[in-house]
């Protein structure tokens, strides 16, 4: 069988004379030889069914939250999602991620956005939010550059209670400007050490970075830090799942909240696709350095209620130069799935999800701690994740539990190797009482 290549020999031939090399091998010589794979060992190919059998088979190795029971959050979370979600979203007349350049012909999807950001400023306290962003690390990384951009400042101070491929993230993206990027440490509670924050505040400083709850789940206290950031910028990063039943940061003063939308209505799917939210307080000039774009209401020729993007801050839509970022493929059709979500739950429901989540994780923390294995690492209050130090070898704990259909806890020690046996637990509304109590008979009998 002739390979799927549409280039003839000669084809081939004239690319290589005009770039000025003998042969495509040549091409790879700044690759060690034995780094190079010669051949591939694949096997004859087979028919289009046999081919979906052999897949099937191989889908059944994977971990998926219809077989196993999860106690993994870290960033990526099991929720329950109504079935409703998935089938709106999937109607042909919704069912794209790109970005509506023609109103004309996309006045549901225009809409959809509308109330996207709208929801978005209800659950954050803020008062303008932009149609959305690719994830919540990027989303935090462009805070950063808006607060530095806005103040002409360019220090940034960021707690060392931020999911730590956040921080990764934000230090890709500030290398280019060269802001610098300098840690708040924490207090034994698990809080963000505001001594260390008043200590490290000067003149330099664009803007004051925690996230609420923090990486280990603790409930930070944002109207301390607000007060002794005073007139820094503000940004937090929120879980807007926990904003059912926490105080939203736009009440403590925030300028800029953002996060990962993963949790309203979409599935994990090995970590993504999700999107970015980016909400920021109520100001005109404030807003005209926000990345992204703004979906506005307004009314047609004839009176009628209709929808349009009002601000276009990148490069395709403005003078290079006073583009504000490059966002592009926004993950559209994630916000999509989060304003039906949150259509479907409401705020009632939004509370009682947050709710469940609290009591699940607190119960759970409760059983590890009854079997004698477990103590709580951080004192202070939590919402759906917490740490605890074991005295079991985690390793074989997670592999016993593995094989016993369960998905046991973040290891620590593979993000910080000063916290060697401590463990991230997390539980939502889907976890049961069965699961917990299955969690608990595997480790007593390890």
């Amino acid at each position: 069988m002739e390979p799927y290549i549409p280039h003839t020999d000669q084809d081939l031939k004239e690319m290589l004379d005009v770039i000025g090399v003998q042969n495509v091998e040549s091409l790879f010589s700044t690759i060690p030889s034995e780094k190079r794979i010669n051949s591939i060992d694949l096997p004859d190919g087979i028919d289009e069914f046999g081919v979906l059998s052999k897949l099937r088979k191989m889908a059944l190795t994977n971990a998926s939250a219809d077989r196993y029971a999860f106690f993994m959050g870290a960033g990526v979370y099991n929720h329950v999602i109504p079935s409703a979600v998935n089938q709106i979203a999937s109607r042909g007349d919704f069912y794209t991620a790109y970005t509506p350049y023609q109103a004309e012909v996309s006045q549901g999807t225009l809409q959809s956005l509308f109330e996207f950001q709208t929801m978005i400023c209800e659950i954050t306290g803020m008062g303008i939010a932009n149609a959305s962003m690719y994830d919540g690390a990027s989303s935090l990384a462009e805070a950063v550059l808006m607060a530095s951009r806005y103040t002409q400042k360019y220090k940034a101070l960021v707690a060392d209670t931020i999911h730590p491929e956040y921080l990764e993230t934000v230090k890709t993206y500030v290398a280019g400007p060269k802001i610098e990027i300098e840690k708040i440490s924490h207090d034994s509670d698990g809080k963000v050490s505001l001594n260390d924050l008043k200590s490290k505040i000067d003149d330099k400083t664009s803007c004051v970075v925690v996230q609420y709850p923090n990486f280990y789940g603790i409930i930070e206290n944002l109207k301390a830090i607000k007060e002794i950031s005073k007139d820094i910028i503000f940004i937090v990063v929120a879980n807007p799942i926990s904003l059912g039943v926490l105080e939203a940061p736009g009440k403590f003063g925030a300028d800029i909240v953002v996060g990962d939308g993963q949790t309203l209505g979409i599935q994990m799917n090995f970590g993504g696709p999700s999107f970015g939210f980016f909400a920021i307080r109520e100001d005109p000039k404030f807003v005209r350095a926000m990345p992204g774009r703004i979906i506005g209401e307004t009314v047609d020729v004839d009176g009628k209620r209709g929808f349009v993007m009002t601000l276009q801050a990148r490069e395709q839509h403005i003078r290079r130069e006073k583009a504000t970022s490059n966002i592009c493929s926004n993950h559209a059709l994630g916000t999509l799935y989060a304003s039906i979500y949150l259509s479907l739950v409401g705020p009632k429901g939004l509370k009682e999800i947050g709710e469940l989540n609290i009591s699940k994780s607190h119960y759970l923390l409760k059983r590890l701690e009854e079997t004698g294995h477990f103590v709580r690492t951080f004192s202070a209050e939590f919402f759906n994740e917490f740490v605890v130090k074991t005295d079991l070898n985690v390793s074989k704990m997670n592999k016993a539990l593995f094989k016993n259909g369960i998905i046991g806890p973040l290891d620590l020690s593979k993000i910080e190797e000063q916290m060697k046996d401590q463990l991230l637990f997390c539980a939502t509304e889907s976890n049961t009482a069965e699961e917990i109590e299955k969690l608990i008979s595997v480790l007593e009998a390890i």
